[in-house]
């Protein structure tokens, strides 16, 4: 059974930092592309980046680039989300996300197989 478990969220003033953190298990992992996408109340559930199998490749949503950083650790199986400068309009649940299939990278909700429960992160001002 597929699982990802995040963990990191919370409270955090504007212009503060948050590390998020996906563990992964019932899953090769190094098969996988990994993504974390986030959803803001009354809004789509959106791309925030995304990371190859090996690491090597990352992409951004402009709205992030910059100011967060996607990593991977595949023998801890785990994906993590560096979250700095943080402004308000990144309040939201957070998602971590694998994707079995794609060859490159994606940005596409639909492509991706398997889905965390959340996590929440709250920018306050």
């Amino acid at each position: 059974q597929v699982q990802l478990v995040e963990s990191g969220g919370g409270l955090v003033q504007t212009g503060g930092s948050l590390r998020l953190s996906c563990a992964a298990s019932g899953l090769t992992f190094t098969s996988y592309v990994m993504g974390w996408f986030r959803q803001a109340p009354g809004k789509e559930r959106e791309f925030v980046a995304s990371i190859s199998r090996s690491g090597g490749r990352t992409d951004y949503a402009d709205s992030v680039k910059g100011r967060f950083f996607i990593s991977r650790d595949n023998a801890k199986k785990t994906v993590a989300l560096q979250m700095n400068s943080l402004k308000s309009e990144d309040t939201a649940v957070y998602y971590c996300a694998a994707d079995l299939k794609i060859l490159n990278l994606s940005r596409r909700v639909s492509d991706y197989d398997y889905w965390g429960q959340g996590t929440q992160v709250t920018v306050s001002s």
